[in-house]
């Protein structure tokens, strides 16, 4: 008699087999049931790892986590300013939420497992107090700009869930149509649902100078 193949299950492994199913049906569309299958176990299994959707989420906030910092355009070699280490930082982590689809809402407000990003924090605060940031000028600066990206890319998966491919309601030349008689409001479409890459560089760039601005003061 044949025996049904399994999976081992590893936390992580779930958490990879979940990201992937992310992709193809949404955050939505992703249930315990739906991964069970994929990993050929009964659903009830993954409690053993997961007591509800929140932790698996932790889990898989916490692999998109470690794909992005051992993606080498993440960590820029060469000294860096403390402004070139917040472009990069924040950079490489609206790369990697593009990865996933919703992969924004994925990564908000998770809690990490284990504790091997708290060696990266530790690295990007004490380079802003090496700059002359005090420890609390560090957090606020940092946590803005990562705010900022966080909600960023969560608009732009909003509104384009897929690429290139914006949801109805969302395409520029239709909303102008819709809203003609709001003339300004309707010209901001191609500001808003357009041009994601140079919005949030531009964006990104505002917030690490209003940092210079608010702190520089207060270091000299």
């Amino acid at each position: 008699m044949a025996t049904k193949k399994t999976t081992r299950l590893e936390p992580e492994t779930v958490a990879e087999t979940a990201l992937r199913l992310l992709n193809e049906r949404g955050l939505d569309g992703l249930t315990l049931r739906a991964i069970a299958q994929e990993l050929n176990v009964q659903a009830p299994a993954l409690y053993w790892h997961f007591k509800n959707k929140q932790a698996l989420l932790d889990e898989m906030a916490t692999v998109m986590y470690r794909r992005m910092v051992a993606d080498p355009a993440a960590r820029p070699d060469g000294e860096l300013t403390w402004q070139e280490r917040l472009l990069a930082a924040n950079r490489g982590l609206r790369a990697g939420l593009l990865r996933y689809r919703d992969g924004a809402k994925v990564y908000s407000g998770a809690r990490f497992t284990g504790t091997d990003f708290a060696a990266d924090m530790e690295h990007q605060l004490g380079a802003l107090v090496d700059a002359g940031f005090s420890l609390r000028e560090a957090v606020r600066a940092s946590t803005t700009a990562y705010m900022f990206t966080l909600g960023f890319v969560t608009e732009e998966q909003g509104t384009e869930p897929v690429p290139g491919e914006p949801r109805e309601g969302f395409e520029v030349e239709e909303r102008a149509q819709r809203l003609a008689d709001y003339p300004l409001a309707a010209a901001a479409g191609a500001e808003l649902f357009a041009d994601y890459d140079d919005r949030f560089e531009e964006g990104l760039r505002l917030i690490v100078a209003g940092i210079e601005a608010t702190y520089a003061p207060a270091r000299s």
